[in-house]
């Protein structure tokens, strides 16, 4: 019997213009052999693809690489969430990087052409309807920042940190790959579905075998180790304080973002909830405690923003955790937990590259981001991007008026109460307010006096007040737009 593999070109489409803006970026560094020519095409390729990615998503699912029934490539509307973003976080990562691109420490060729490999990668990985293609996907995404965080010559701290980031980024590639082989082994498909329905139809067979609990666990930690959620965490601090600024935003927000994709694909649609339950639900709860309790102890703006994410992803597995551990009661439920996964994911690493265009803007070209004492004063003298940073800070905290922020976390209590997992719903408002310590503290830090003495609490209100009054037209609709996208 003959099986033939359809293909569709237009499901396809962002995928060719993500690719196709690295192959353009490298054939305009080597003939023109202009920084300015290099920088926009790549700028105009990530626009190019945001662009592309939305209108297929507009056009509603599409399938391709399909045998049988089961498909490799499944552009939905949550693909094409994933990829605007992923495309838009690079447009935002290359405006980022101009200063370092201006020092003359980071070729700038190499530095496009590695961000449009990256953004390959996360358009890809949205979606990837098979464990092949989401691994490969992934360490598409991955592979070029581990020669972007030691791109920068002279550093010697990069070197150390992009050697830190290859090393443990491999042992989670192989844990992630041994897990696929197992499951394999025990199941005889790869395909997300099958898988699914493997375990769904067998699944107490299947999971008599502790082959397969072993094969589902370490899937599970080897993408952890992506989100970089404890204890597979200890690489993220040393990696982004090492980084070039602009990498290290890239490393928190675009890599973050497909690490969460990735463990939302298998969770939601592979692996059973018996199993993936518990595990993610104690990670949740070591993720966001960890992280808030060593962010607390910080003293290097980057490293706190590091240990920040690390909090951050505590709050996105924990709707997941939750989820499983219902056994997923209801389609409703389901639904509202992987949406408010999801749609926190989103708002995190825009209001993270919110807050890393503000240490860029605030620190000298091609420099790190320094201490909590450099920034000391530094919303005085530059009143607007001390504004934006401090009600950044606010929506990380998840405090009015940063609207997004306040809406993401209030949509994953909302969704652990909806699952029945209130205990969880409790850790995690607990640490929101452990939370508010250190985004409060820097927030401060920005606008304390020269001579040591810190401002008033009231300006720092007013004037995080006065800026999201002018976005509020504008945020106001976003929430639900991106709920309702995402839950498709």
């Amino acid at each position: 019997m003959s099986l033939v593999q359809s293909v569709d070109n237009v499901a396809l489409l962002p995928a060719y213009l993500a690719a196709g803006t690295a192959v353009l970026v490298l054939l305009v560094d080597l003939l023109a052999a202009r920084a300015v020519a290099t920088v926009a095409v790549a700028a105009l390729g990530a626009a190019g693809t945001a662009l592309g990615a939305a209108l297929v998503g507009v056009a509603g699912e599409r399938r391709t690489f399909c045998v049988g029934g089961d498909c490799s490539w499944l552009w939905t509307g949550r693909a094409a969430l994933v990829a605007v973003v992923i495309a838009l976080l690079t447009l935002g990562v290359l405006a980022l990087s101009g200063p370092l691109l201006r020092a003359g420490r980071v070729p700038v060729g190499e530095y496009c052409f590695l961000l449009a490999c990256a953004m390959t990668g996360g358009v890809v990985l949205g979606a990837a309807g098979d464990l092949i293609t989401l691994v490969v996907a992934l360490e598409t995404l991955t592979l070029p920042l581990y020669v972007l965080v030691g791109l920068r010559r002279g550093s010697l701290a990069g070197a150390e940190a992009a050697v830190t980031f290859f090393v443990v980024s491999v042992v989670a590639t192989t844990v992630t790959l041994l897990g696929a082989a197992l499951l394999y082994a025990v199941t005889g498909s790869l395909h997300l579905d099958r898988l699914g329905a493997a375990f769904g139809a067998d699944g107490e067979r299947l999971l008599d075998l502790p082959l397969s609990t072993v094969a589902v666990a370490l899937v599970v930690a080897g993408l952890a180790f992506k989100v970089a959620a404890v204890p597979f965490h200890a690489w993220a601090p040393a990696t982004y304080d090492g980084a070039p600024l602009p990498v290290a935003a890239y490393l928190s927000t675009a890599s973050k973002l497909g690490g969460v994709v990735a463990l939302l694909a298998v969770v939601q649609r592979a692996l059973p909830a018996t199993v993936t339950g518990p595990m993610l639900a104690l990670l949740a709860v070591l993720t966001m405690t960890v992280g808030n309790l060593v962010a607390l102890r910080q003293q290097r703006t980057v490293r706190l923003l590091a240990w920040s994410s690390v909090a951050q992803a505590g709050y996105i597995l924990a709707p997941l955790g939750a989820l499983a551990l219902a056994g997923g009661r209801t389609a409703d439920a389901r639904a509202g937990a992987y949406a408010a996964a999801v749609a926190y994911t989103v708002f995190f690493v825009l209001l993270e590259l919110a807050a890393f265009a503000a240490v860029v803007a605030l620190r000298p070209a091609d420099g790190d981001g320094g201490t909590l004492a450099d920034l000391r004063g530094a919303a005085r003298r530059h009143p607007w991007v001390g504004g934006a940073f401090a009600l950044a800070l606010i929506g990380l905290a998840g405090l009015p008026p940063g609207l997004a922020g306040l809406f993401a976390k209030v949509t994953v209590v909302r969704a652990l109460l909806a699952g029945h997992a209130g205990w969880l719903a409790l850790v995690v408002a607990l640490n929101a307010v452990l939370g508010l310590a250190y985004y409060l503290r820097l927030a401060a830090t920005l606008y304390a006096a020269p001579d040591g003495v810190a401002v008033r609490p009231a300006r720092i209100v007013v004037v995080a007040l006065g800026i999201a009054t002018a976005l509020a037209v504008v945020l106001g609709f976003a929430p639900q737009l991106v709920l309702d996208v995402a839950a498709r």
